[in-house]
């Protein structure tokens, strides 16, 4: 489907009463009834599905954040949509006398209602995953309307009851069957079991109370996070209808990859190059770690593929920063693949050196086999 914003032929930031204009101008033309060519009644039901979706702040406010994805399960679950099951249920079987379960239900509706969670992705750096940092962030949610206090009224009125259901937030309608006659009970259409409608809404939010806005938080992302991490930042979600609770935010963090460093858990591994006489000697040399650069000791005779390890630098422990892991060093030996004169010299002297003191040595398999096919 195209973008709702598109299909009603408003901008992204359209106030309540120019999305009313637009939907209802478009209605009118798509109107199967008065619209025959082929594919008006499909046009007729995205524009109302539009509509629907963009005049409710909190279903917008998902869509703009989500899109498509954000009202069918894709986003952050709407955990006061699940209300919704419980008010089916007893549509069917209040109408069988209307008892406790249709008052309950009128009850939940009136009364205050948590906003929305949403959800933040957060890209951080390797080195912001180990160390912990403070963001900054700017996010798009809805706060109650700073003009009416979230009352959705225009200053000096306030909502009146509703003329419909009389207050009860409930219609009742008899139906007559072969069976008898039976009352259905459903929320009022006029209020929607508020039992309160806004007789003069406030311009600034269409009479709905809410405003999209956008702020500016900072996010603490604590030492030892890695991709796939969630964060919880409580009351930055949407705010709640009719003086309800707001909804909560989920950051959900994304570890870019180091060149040289890789992660397993709590361990960093690496790769460290020597010289063959570094390897055969032994030496002190500078590696990089998430901590910057610390010495590492090279045992002399380290064999190729050797792992040396520098504990406790690895990465911290979520929650407990003291325990970290280790940083595992692979070891590779890099050899020459020229010589001068004077090395070829020495090395042959050396190679000649461990052939005569081993007595084992028959044969030379090239210039390091005695060097390396023996140790004192």
């Amino acid at each position: 489907m195209a973008d709702y914003y598109d299909l009603l032929g408003v901008s992204r930031d359209a106030d309540a009463d120019t999305l009313k204009r637009a939907y209802r101008r478009l209605a009118r033309q798509y109107h199967p009834d008065v619209n025959k060519d082929p594919g008006a009644e499909d046009r007729f039901k995205e524009i109302g599905r539009a509509y629907e979706v963009l005049s409710d702040p909190q279903t917008r406010a998902r869509y703009d954040q989500f899109g498509e994805a954000g009202l069918g399960g894709g986003g952050m679950p709407d955990m006061g949509d699940m209300g919704g099951f419980a008010d089916l249920f007893e549509t069917f079987f209040s109408g069988f006398g209307g008892g406790m379960g249709a008052s309950a239900g009128a009850q939940r509706r009136r009364g205050p209602r948590q906003g929305d969670d949403l959800r933040l992705d957060l890209g951080i750096s390797f080195s912001e995953a180990i160390t912990g940092v403070e963001k900054e962030v700017q996010l798009r949610h809805l706060e109650a309307c700073g003009t009416c206090g979230g009352s959705g009224a225009k200053a000096g009125s306030g909502p009146v009851t509703c003329s419909t259901c009389g207050g009860a937030g409930q219609v009742r309608r008899a139906t007559r069957t072969p069976f008898g006659s039976f009352t259905q009970v459903a929320p009022c259409p006029s209020c929607e079991g508020a039992g309160q409608v806004i007789a003069d809404p406030c311009q600034a939010c269409g009479g709905q109370g809410l405003q999209q806005v956008r702020k500016t938080l900072r996010i603490n992302i604590p030492a030892g996070v890695d991709t796939g991490t969630r964060l919880r930042v409580a009351n930055e979600g949407n705010a709640g209808q009719r003086g309800g609770p707001p909804g909560d935010l989920y950051v959900f963090l994304s570890v870019q990859n180091h060149p040289h460093l890789r992660r397993d858990g709590l361990q960093i591994h690496s790769e460290v190059t020597l010289s063959y006489l570094q390897a055969i000697l032994g030496d002190t040399i500078e590696v990089e770690t998430v901590d910057g650069s610390e010495h590492l000791e090279i045992p002399a005779g380290t064999q190729p593929g050797a792992v040396l390890t520098l504990a406790g630098k690895g990465v911290p422990k979520l929650g407990n920063p003291v325990a970290r892991g280790n940083h595992l060093f692979t070891v590779k030996v890099q050899l020459p693949t020229r010589l001068s004169a004077d090395e070829r010299q020495l090395l042959e002297e050396l190679a000649g050196h461990h052939s005569r003191k081993g007595h084992k040595t028959h044969h030379r398999s090239g210039l390091f086999g005695g060097l390396f096919g023996q140790r004192d």
